[in-house]
């Protein structure tokens, strides 16, 4: 699921582009993220939002957190200390960043390049269905397919310019709990200095001119 990045630990400064507007840029904010699974299972994460950099403990994948930075995607696993690449990444990872309500689907297409979900060619398809208010909050209301062909219903904060609510097409629900508008403290969106990078094409060359790799048989 996830392939790997190429160099020593760093601390993340590119610039920003699945952002748009001044208004989210200025945006900090961090909530829970509670999901309720087809069969009722209850599941929880935890998501911090700076600007366009966004730090994502999803419930799907539980032995580490997400690092989107503008053009970078990370994956760090902090009880091994490594980070990598967050390549073919949860789809869940890649729909809550920062969006444009008016045409979510450009931020999306976007993070589905950089996580090679995208590499067939394919694109986001949305459509704007209509408005919504979720507690005091406005939201766009829009319905989305991804490269993969799932398809989703997403209400989007229009001041956050982020996902509020996600209805997928399992029935499995996301929704973003207990809001706190703060600033995020600098240091969750860093990969510390000490963590080293994991690169599985590595790893694999080495297993080749190793005794123990056997070359698979051909059919």
């Amino acid at each position: 699921m996830l392939a790997l990045l190429s160099s020593a630990a760093v601390t993340i400064c590119v610039s920003v582009v699945l952002l748009v507007g001044d208004a989210a840029a200025a945006q900090e904010f961090s909530a829970d993220l509670v999901g309720v699974g087809a069969e009722g299972q209850v599941t929880t994460g935890k998501l911090n939002v700076a600007g366009g950099k966004v730090r994502l403990e999803t419930p799907e994948v539980k032995t580490g957190f997400f690092l989107f930075v503008g053009d970078a995607a990370y994956f760090v696993r902090p009880a091994q200390r490594i980070y990598m690449d967050a390549k073919q990444s949860s789809q869940l990872a890649q729909i809550f960043i920062p969006v444009d309500a008016q045409k979510p689907c450009d931020n999306w297409q976007a993070m589905a390049k950089i996580a090679g979900a995208a590499d067939d060619g394919t694109e986001w398809r949305c459509d704007r269905v209509g408005e919504e208010t979720i507690g005091e909050r406005d939201t766009a209301l829009v319905t989305a397919v991804s490269p993969r062909h799932h398809s989703y219903t997403v209400w989007i904060d229009r001041r956050f310019g982020f996902p509020l609510r996600l209805l997928t097409d399992d029935g499995s629900t996301y929704r973003l709990e207990r809001i706190e508008d703060e600033p995020q403290p600098a240091s969750l969106f860093i990969v510390p200095p000490a963590y080293a990078k994991f690169d599985p094409q590595r790893l694999l060359e080495r297993l080749k001119q190793s005794d123990v790799w056997v070359e698979p048989t051909r059919p």
